[in-house]
C-alpha cells in the first residue's frame, strides 16, 4: 500500500491537524500486512476511521479496499483536509462526518473501523481544558485534545470499547493503535470479557515511545 501524498496539504494545514508522524505510519503497516484478509476474507462494505485528522490512513484504505469510506473527526478542518486528501490520490473518495467519535453513525453498521487515538498519558483536567466544540476556532490549546488521553492515555479509548458492540457489525473489525502505558493486555482482556476476539497485531518501538497495533474482531453469530 503506497502511502498517501499529502504534499497538497499547507503549513497551516498543519497547524490545524494532527501531522502524521510514527504512529500513523505503523497503523498504515499494519493495514498493509492484513490487505489480504481485508480484501479477501472480511470484505467491508463500510470503512470508518474516527480522527482522520490529515487524511492518509482513510484515503489509503479507500484506494484498496472496495467499500464505502467515512471518518469522521470533531475539527472541521480535519474533515476538510481529509476530503482534499482523498481527492489528491485517486481513485480514492471518502466521506466526512464532523462529528464526537461515531455519535451519528448507524448502529451496527461499520465492517472496519479504524482509531489512532489520543493515548498519551495526561491528567484529566487536560481534556476538560482542552475539549473543542462545534464552530469553536482551532488553536494550539484545543488540539492537544488529538493526543492528549487523561489516566493511562484511557479516557477516549474506554469510550470507545464501552460502545464497540453496538459500532460494529458482525464480523466486523477494529485496528486500534495504543501505548505501553495505555495497558494493551488489558485492553485485550477487556474486549474478550465482551465476547470479542483480541491480540496484539503489531508493534513497534519509536524513540520515546513502544506503539502497538491491537485487531479486535467482533465474532460472528452461529445460525
Amino acid at each position: 500500500m503506497e502511502t498517501p501524498s499529502i504534499s497538497h496539504l499547507t503549513s497551516e494545514d498543519l497547524e490545524n491537524v494532527y501531522e502524521p508522524a510514527e504512529d500513523s505510519f505503523l497503523l498504515l503497516d499494519a493495514l498493509e500486512k492484513d490487505l489480504e484478509y481485508l480484501r479477501e476474507e472480511l470484505k467491508p462494505k463500510v470503512c470508518l476511521e474516527i480522527g482522520s485528522g490529515s487524511g492518509i490512513i482513510i484515503t489509503s484504505v479507500a484506494k484498496y479496499v472496495q467499500c464505502l469510506c467515512l471518518s469522521t473527526d470533531i475539527n472541521a478542518i480535519a474533515c476538510s483536509v481529509t476530503k482534499r486528501t482523498a481527492s489528491e490520490n485517486p481513485p480514492a473518495s471518502v466521506d466526512t462526518i464532523q462529528m464526537n467519535l461515531v455519535d451519528g453513525i448507524r448502529k451496527n453498521s461499520v465492517d472496519l473501523l479504524l482509531f489512532n487515538p489520543p493515548y498519551v498519558v495526561t491528567e484529566d483536567e487536560e481534556l476538560t481544558s482542552s475539549k473543542m466544540s462545534d464552530g469553536q476556532e482551532i488553536t494550539s490549546k484545543n488540539l492537544v485534545y488529538t493526543w492528549a488521553g487523561g489516566e493511562n492515555g484511557r479516557r477516549v479509548i474506554d469510550v470507545l470499547l464501552n460502545n464497540l458492540d453496538d459500532i460494529l457489525a458482525e464480523g466486523g473489525v477494529l485496528y486500534l493503535l495504543v501505548l505501553k502505558e495505555n495497558k494493551p493486555k488489558e485492553i485485550i482482556e477487556i474486549v474478550r470479557k465482551k465476547g470479542f476476539h483480541g491480540e496484539v497485531f503489531m508493534e513497534r518501538r519509536i524513540p520515546g515511545e513502544y506503539l502497538y497495533i491491537l485487531k479486535i474482531v467482533k465474532k460472528k453469530l452461529c445460525k
